[in-house]
């Protein structure tokens, strides 16, 4: 490997590394100075990732988590700022359950119909704060937080009993969608659990995500916009269009989110739906660093994260509060944004010093045959 291509793997391995060590170590001195063990939480949540039926909601949740992430990274990759997933996946998941529970074709044509809902709704929640901001000048992060705001209220609206709302107990639901519509999962027992079927579109989508941004021109105009708008719009992209074209993409994938679950396990959408899991996906893609396999290592460590520190509850002797979880979560995003440009200013200097040893040289070597030529 090339001293240059060791240095961009070196880059790219140390943000998340410091950070990680960096939220385990803040982490830790919290737990210190509430008088607890600073070992002893993180050996019983590794005890929990042992277990099988542990590791299966790791793996579901971590697919949500993944697929939302993905359409953060999208907008990343294009300098947009997409605070609007947590909006654009729960509207897109309800507006899914609704017409899952009101349409019954057969399963070839229910699934498609409903993934073309979940996406086009995402997009079109996304495409009017794209709108806003090629035409008016918006700022999307502006724009997508209202529109969550907005996503919410129209939820609360679709779920009322006279419109598609039906009551379940205590819970308000979109009613139960139609049989043909659910996606079966993989069955490794009653005492292991199910993982969601569409755990694999999680795969695809991050595949299709590294072919398109890597070995495409549309990738590469995408990419090259999100750099510099004006060195694209020199080389002929259409800056104004790539924004809107990535808003619709990222809500489209936001869409996706709540699929694993909504199709693979309750198969209604109701009050006890997750939120927040747009919020969630924004550290996952910093962490990642907008890269599809660091992104999926990073949505394997929050779904962990997540899932293993219920057990810190029935520690014994001594209970730990399983927001312990949440804390080092936090601090790995606080951690994030200071580590990755710690080690920019790094990589930075070092490719000063780079640069500056081969002016140096070169100028010997001038010099050199100079004082050659002069001897003649």
């Amino acid at each position: 490997m090339k001293k240059f291509d060791k240095e961009r793997v070196l880059l790219a391995v140390a943000g998340p590394a410091i950070a990680l060590v960096a939220a385990i170590a803040l982490t830790s001195i919290v737990l210190l100075a509430s008088g607890r063990s600073p070992f002893e939480p993180y050996s019983l949540m590794l005890e929990q990732a042992t277990f099988s039926d542990v590791q299966v909601l790791i793996i579901n949740q971590a697919s949500m988590y993944y697929i939302a992430a993905l359409a953060v990274a999208l907008g990343f990759r294009m300098n947009l700022f997409n605070i609007g997933v947590d909006g654009q996946y729960r509207l897109g998941a309800v507006m899914t359950a609704v017409v899952g529970a009101h349409i019954a074709l057969p399963s070839f044509l229910q699934i498609p119909l409903l993934m073309l809902v979940a996406m086009l709704t995402g997009a079109f929640w996304a495409g009017i704060a794209g709108v806003l901001k090629v035409t008016r000048g918006v700022s999307e992060v502006v724009a997508t937080i209202m529109l969550n705001a907005i996503a919410t209220s129209l939820i609360g609206y679709l779920m009322l009993s006279g419109n598609f709302g039906v009551q379940v107990g205590n819970n308000n639901t979109t009613g139960i969608m139609k049989e043909s519509g659910w996606i079966p999962g993989i069955n490794l027992g009653a005492d292991v659990g199910e993982i969601y079927g569409l755990v694999f579109l999680a795969v695809v989508l991050g595949i299709l995500y590294w072919i398109v941004l890597n070995r495409t021109r549309f990738g590469f105009d995408l990419r090259a916009s999100g750099a510099s708008e004006s060195a694209a719009a020199a080389s002929g992209v259409d800056a104004k269009r790539m924004v809107l074209i990535a808003m619709l993409i990222s809500g489209a994938v936001s869409g996706l989110a709540g699929l694993p679950l909504l199709l693979g396990d309750v198969h209604t959408y109701s009050l006890s739906f997750p939120a927040g899991l747009g919020f969630t996906a924004i550290g996952i893609a910093l962490l990642g660093r907008n890269h599809p396999g660091g992104i999926a290592l990073a949505a394997l460590l929050w779904a962990f994260l997540d899932k293993a520190s219920p057990a810190l509850d029935y520690a014994t002797p001594v209970a730990y509060e399983k927001e312990i979880a949440t804390i080092m979560q936090g601090l790995i995003v606080f951690a994030v944004v200071i580590s990755y440009e710690a080690v920019r200013v790094w990589g930075l200097r070092r490719q000063q010093k780079r640069v500056g040893a081969e002016l140096a040289a070169a100028a010997a070597h001038n010099n050199s045959e100079k004082k050659e030529v002069a001897a003649r």
